[in-house]
């Protein structure tokens, strides 16, 4: 997956849609994010104030599948009454990696109910996937479904198939069950927030 700046290059075809990609802008562009600058995400990860939920069982050994649209869907569009939260972000993006922790805590809370299913897609760059996505993964002990989305040149095909309303911004949750959209949002959620998109449905 190439930078967002590379990205800026494209036709203008969509070109319009990646400038609309993420409320978090990406560090190399100049650019501030609406809600924390991405020079202040990396410092606050190293500090540990985007802290990791405390999962004692969690393996060191991560599995990130990288997937293009159509192979993601199989994962979370199906008629098995299971409850899917599936979360869009992205390493560079503040405000993605302060709400992750609450993903993390449902995630502990309701994984062992055969009927829910929580789903972590990041759209960083797939050259990183085996440096800093896995590490990052790891130090967050982020023990959910793991994928990252590398299908940038049909974005304006898959953004709107996600969500029709959906700009691209990151973090965007989608709570869907048997093909059918629950709850869209494309913001960070508070944990009461999550907790309440998905215990209204399970």
């Amino acid at each position: 997956m190439r930078s967002i700046i590379t990205l800026l290059a494209i036709p203008v075809s969509i070109s319009i849609i990646l400038l609309s990609l993420s409320s978090c802008k990406n560090s190399g562009s100049g650019s501030e994010e609406s809600e924390h600058s991405m020079g202040s995400t990396n410092a606050e990860f190293n500090q540990g104030k985007a802290e990791s939920t405390n999962n004692e069982n969690f393996s060191e050994d991560i599995n990130i599948k990288l997937v293009n649209f159509e192979q993601l869907k199989p994962a979370y569009i199906n008629n098995d009454d299971v409850l899917y939260v599936v979360n869009f972000w992205a390493t560079w993006c503040g405000p993605c990696v302060q709400e992750l922790p609450h993903f993390m805590e449902m995630n502990q809370k309701y994984k062992s109910n055969e009927k829910f299913k929580m789903i972590l897609v990041s759209l960083d760059d797939s050259d990183n996937l085996e440096t800093a996505v896995k590490n990052f993964a790891r130090r967050m002990k982020l023990d959910a479904d793991l994928y990252l989305l590398d299908d940038i040149k049909k974005m304006n095909e898959w953004i709107p198939a996600v969500n029709k309303d959906w700009s691209g911004s990151i973090p965007a949750t989608l709570v869907i069950k048997n093909g059918k959209t629950l709850s869209f949002d494309a913001r960070a959620l508070t944990k009461e927030e999550l907790e309440e998109r998905i215990s209204k449905h399970l």
